[in-house]
């Protein structure tokens, strides 16, 4: 019995996999960032550069298991499923010399030990531009579930990946990968067994017209036998106009083939002000499924599940989060550097029927100021002035999501705050700086809250009413990915390195 199945068989028998293993972004399909973990980590010390290679020397850290060198910007959560992590980056510390110059990467790690089991090369998108910024790599963490991968590319491509790699020969359907691998004016390479085995691709741009805006990044929900992915579609370089307004917001695929079964019904068209960056959360409201989303329109978006047949999904209800709408019946849409206009970056946490989201100016623009919202996820049709249950308007920008634990909110903004709020009200109970840009998430587990920031600074604060500093952790590189906690292990992604925190030696 090799370690995965080992691995699987005795999560299992002590109640499932999500409570061990973290297979997605966010817990279970809420996107509520929390985690049942015990035993976690109150300290840990990053360690110290190699000075001929850059690497982290293990001998310097503190309470690491291990440390992998990733590229040179991570920019996607990790995910652990089966023995193995896995974690988007870029090609700036090339794994394999045969991958030239900027490109996607994918990497997956054996669990354990930390080593390179097999990785994914994406070359960068040049036919949208502006669609695939420089060095950003693949920033989708990816989604793990019955020995499948499913991330979307820097390409803009939905991409299904058996999690074994060429290890076990390549399984098919898909077998052009040495292809894939490489640029259209470059040969194509043989793949070898520390190669990704792509199962399917759909090409959102090729077969939907999308025009992603600097990255493509959704974490990719499953339900049942479909998929749930936001396209990233946006404006042109410009900024001043939405590329392809018949583009969707929305796909929902065949988890199987790839085949597109549905769309979107927002009808968006031109009202999109820069990317659409968020990724979709499920919940059971009244004994109804709703998938929720938010967009770069800036609206909040209830909908059922794809019916079977139909080729759009159907919206529940709409939130408009611009906080004049409030009060004003038309509240105008602008485009620019410039624009006033809010929109949906970080991803909606459902919990207790409840959404918890933030709505906020852009952080690559000018705007500075934000707002978060607790929406009541019962009714129907607009629910912009009637569905609103609190606010708290002391964010500021803001491209976190919130982790909801014990009847508290804990969300960052970009500013450098984390603010912890009575999830039931909104009054807030401290304001801590943590120094700015913040650019991930919070994790609450084992009584603690973790988060990074683009300051090279790890936090561990104690979960609760009062403000408590437990650590504050010099990492050697940025952190712009949300810690995630898996079988007694917490895991950090730098820019440069992931590390494998706590846990047995």
């Amino acid at each position: 019995m090799n370690r995965a199945t080992w691995t699987t068989a005795c999560l299992a028998l002590c109640g499932g996999l999500w409570a061990a293993d973290q297979p997605q972004w966010g817990e279970r399909d809420s996107r509520n960032m929390v985690s049942d973990e015990k035993g976690l980590p109150d300290d840990f010390d990053a360690g110290n550069r190699d000075a001929q290679t850059g690497d982290i020397d293990p001998a310097t850290t503190k309470n690491v298991r291990w440390v992998a060198r990733l590229g040179g910007q991570t920019n996607a959560t990790p995910v652990v499923a089966g023995g193995k992590v896995f974690v988007g980056t870029n090609n700036q510390t090339p794994r394999d010399p045969r991958i030239e110059g900027d490109a996607g990467i994918l990497m997956c790690f054996d669990e354990a030990s930390g080593a390179l089991l097999w990785q994914l090369a994406v070359p960068k998108l040049d036919d949208v531009k502006y669609g695939d910024w420089h060095f950003v790599g693949v920033s989708s963490p990816p989604t793990v579930e019955n020995g499948r991968a499913y991330v979307v590319t820097n390409r803009c491509e939905v991409v299904c990946l058996d999690v074994e790699g060429m290890a076990n020969g390549n399984q098919g359907p898909f077998t052009d990968e040495g292809r894939h691998m490489v640029p259209a004016d470059k040969p194509a390479i043989e793949p070898g067994k520390q190669d990704a085995d792509i199962l399917w691709i759909h090409d959102m741009v090729g077969q939907e017209g999308v025009q992603p805006h600097n990255a493509s990044n959704c974490s990719i929900l499953i339900h049942g036998d479909l998929l749930y992915v936001c396209t990233s579609n946006g404006v042109e370089w410009t900024h001043s106009r939405v590329a392809n307004p018949a583009a969707p917001t929305l796909v929902v695929l065949d988890k199987n083939t790839g085949r597109l079964v549905a769309r979107d019904d927002f009808n968006l068209g031109v009202d999109i002000i820069h990317g659409q960056w968020c990724s979709p959360a499920l919940g059971q409201v009244a004994g109804r499924t709703l998938l929720f989303l938010g967009t770069g329109k800036g609206y909040l978006f209830a909908f059922e599940p794809a019916p079977p047949g139909s080729d759009r999904v159907k919206t529940v209800w709409s939130f408009n989060g611009h906080p004049l709408a409030q009060t004003q019946d038309v509240v105008p849409l602008e485009h620019g550097y410039e624009t006033k206009s809010y929109e949906v970056t970080a991803n909606p946490v459902f919990h207790n029927n409840r959404i918890y989201v933030a709505f906020t100016q852009d952080p690559w623009h000018t705007g500075i100021t934000g707002w978060f919202t607790c929406i009541d996820a019962a009714g129907s049709g607009d629910l912009t002035r009637k569905g609103l249950l609190w606010r708290y308007d002391d964010l500021g920008r803001c491209i976190s999501t919130a982790s909801i634990a014990d009847g508290l909110v804990y969300v960052a903004s970009f500013d450098g705050k984390l603010h912890c709020l009575d999830a039931e009200t909104g009054k807030p109970y401290w304001v801590h700086d943590a120094g700015g840009p913040i650019w991930s998430s919070t994790l609450v587990a084992d009584g603690r809250v973790y988060l990074g920031t683009g300051r090279q600074t790890f936090w561990i604060l104690r979960a609760g009413k009062t403000l408590d500093v437990i650590r504050r952790i010099r990492m050697r590189d940025e952190v712009n990915t949300t810690p995630v906690a898996a079988n007694g292990t917490l895991y950090v992604a730098t820019t440069k390195h992931l590390y494998a925190v706590g846990g047995k030696k």
